[in-house]
Formats: C-alpha cells, sequence, structure tokens
C-alpha cells in the first residue's frame, strides 16, 4: 500500500489547471500546423495562420490560449493500491481547482446554481470523474471545458435497428447544426453504447485521447476515419468560413450496451480541446 497525501493532490490539480490553459497539447498543435498548410480555402488559411499567431502570442506573453478557460473537468485514475491520506479527496481537487484558477490568472466560469447564477469567484466545483485502476499511483487528467463547443454538444439515444450509419447520420446531423458556433477546427468526441449517461462520459473522455492516436478496435478506427472525412467534406472550415478543415480528428469511445439500445453521444472539442495529464 503506498500513501498519497492531499497536499500531492491538491498541487498538482493546481499545475495542471495552468498548464491546460496556456499549452495546448503537442498533438493538436501540429494539427493546426498540417491544416494550416494544406487548407485549400483562402480565407480558411488565413483563419488559420492568425490562430497559430494566437498560440505564438499566449507563449510568448505566457498567457492562456483562449479567454473562456472553462469549466474544469478532472479525470482521476486511481491505483487499487493507494491510500491518499491528509483529508478529503473532493476537496483537495476543489482547492487545486480554486488555488490554479487564482494563482494562473484565469477567468473564473462556473455558477453556483444553474438558474439563479451567482459566480462562485474560484471557478469550483469541479466535475470529477474517477475510476479505480490497478498499481500504486493516480493518474490526473484536468480538462477545461469552454461552453462554445460544449453546448453544440448532444446524444441521441438510437435503437439497434439504426445501425452504423445510424451512428454516422447522428454525429453529422450534430456537427452540422454546430456549424461554425464551436469555434472549429473541432475535435469530436463520440461515445456509443452504455447508457445514457455513460456515452456522454465516453465522448468527454475521447476529447482527451491524443489526436494521433486511433480506436485500438479496426472497425472503430475505419469509422473515425470516415467520419473524418465526412465532417470535412461539410465545408464549414476554420471558423466558419469555408474550407476543406472543419475537424481535426473523430475520437470514438464504446462500451457495452442494452440489448434494445445504441445511445450515441457527441462532444465537441474546439480547435484548443486542452488537456493536461499527470501521474503521481
Amino acid at each position: 500500500m503506498r500513501e498519497i497525501s492531499i497536499d500531492l493532490i491538491c498541487d498538482t490539480i493546481e499545475e495542471l489547471c495552468i498548464k491546460s490553459n496556456k499549452e495546448l497539447p503537442v498533438d493538436i498543435e501540429k494539427c493546426l500546423h498540417r491544416c494550416a498548410k494544406y487548407e485549400t480555402n483562402p480565407l480558411g488559411k488565413s483563419v488559420l495562420c492568425d490562430l497559430e499567431k494566437n498560440l505564438e502570442a499566449a507563449k510568448e506573453h505566457n498567457i492562456p490560449i483562449c479567454q473562456d478557460t472553462g469549466l474544469a473537468v478532472v479525470f482521476l485514475e486511481i491505483g487499487q493500491d493507494v491510500h491518499i491520506v491528509g483529508g478529503d479527496l473532493t476537496d483537495a481537487i476543489n482547492e487545486g481547482v480554486r488555488r490554479g484558477y487564482t494563482n494562473g490568472l484565469l477567468r473564473k466560469s462556473v455558477v453556483s446554481d444553474p438558474l439563479n447564477r451567482v459566480n462562485t469567484n474560484d471557478n469550483t466545483p469541479a466535475v470529477i470523474h474517477t475510476s479505480i485502476v490497478s498499481g500504486d499511483k493516480i493518474k490526473i487528467t484536468v480538462a477545461p471545458k469552454g461552453f462554445g463547443s460544449e453546448n453544440m454538444s448532444g446524444i441521441r439515444m438510437l435503437t439497434p435497428s439504426h445501425a452504423r450509419q445510424g451512428v454516422v447520420d447522428a454525429v453529422l446531423e450534430i456537427v452540422k447544426k454546430a456549424s461554425n458556433n464551436p469555434c472549429p477546427p473541432m475535435v469530436i468526441g463520440v461515445g456509443i453504447g452504455g447508457d445514457f449517461e455513460q456515452c456522454a462520459y465516453l465522448a468527454k473522455k475521447a476529447l482527451c485521447r491524443s489526436t494521433d492516436i486511433r480506436n485500438e478496435n479496426p472497425f472503430y478506427a475505419e469509422l473515425e476515419n470516415e467520419l473524418l472525412g465526412k465532417i470535412n467534406g461539410l465545408d464549414i472550415g476554420p471558423q466558419g468560413f469555408g474550407g476543406i478543415t472543419t475537424a481535426f480528428a473523430v475520437n470514438i469511445e464504446t462500451a457495452p450496451t442494452h440489448i434494445a439500445g445504441l445511445p450515441v453521444a457527441v462532444n465537441i472539442g474546439c480547435h484548443v480541446t486542452r488537456h493536461a495529464t499527470m501521474e503521481i
């Protein structure tokens, strides 16, 4: 049994909140540079070049890569041989978010109630997902989620008769409706299977997978590539100005489901689909 202190978890969350908001994942930055090179629409190409300049400015001035520094979504993979000591895990995570958003001078966008809408002034509470895995370490991922893209996400409770084509149609319908609103080029996270809430979780988790990595199942890897081709054929383009770069990648995650169900969720990430990971 390995002991991990609450203080270490808190410090790690703070660091990841700042890092994820100021440093675009390397794989997405590579996508941006590649698409800026090959985009055929002059206006779309100009927009991608502007986005490249924005990244350079953020690095030079040590500022967030987007003004919407998001709702903090935290994924924890906790080794079953870990004993967390020194306090409450949820409190430590929220304290780390509080420090990260305060010390990092990040915009605080969370309201305490969905209808009364009073700002909490520290960007807490975070959305927390935990899973128990083998080992004696904790893997922590912080994924700040802006709501220009989050608001364009969707879920469809299909039935098995819709089959593969129904999944394709559902994803394309949601992306078409989103259009320019999520600040494309997008990263498209797709969750298939499970139930109502699990497929949405899978879609969010899919956004944290590198755009360089395809689904390990060849069937779904092929579906990812097919969907990406169809999405980039919609001519939405960078920031909605047209072109062949509507999405950087489509990442699919799946789970077993009920014999009568085929849930499909689409979680859309913008051109700064942010996440940072650390293992302690």
